[in-house]
């Protein structure tokens, strides 16, 4: 089974580092959605390295929902690196 790599924000948006420590110390709701984020991710990474068993239909939903947490995490960091 291919395995997927983890996705941590700081190698998806490296030039947005400063905002990201910034957004995870001063606001709640951003450090949330990172904190659920990175949970989605590492369990996309479990899955498909069958460490964590899941049918197609689950793994594409993991999958969705770590590119809406993605999403909403970088419309935040868009907001506050302009």
């Amino acid at each position: 089974m291919q395995t997927d790599l983890h996705h941590p924000l700081t190698l998806e948006f490296p030039e947005l580092r400063e905002a990201i420590h910034h957004l995870k110390t001063s606001n709640n709701h951003f450090r949330r959605l990172f904190d659920e984020y990175h949970e989605v991710d590492r369990q996309v990474v479990r899955i498909e390295e069958g460490i964590e068993p899941a049918s197609d239909a689950r793994t594409e939903e993991v999958k969705h929902r770590r590119l809406r947490l993605k999403d909403e995490l970088y419309a935040m960091l868009q907001k506050v690196s302009h």
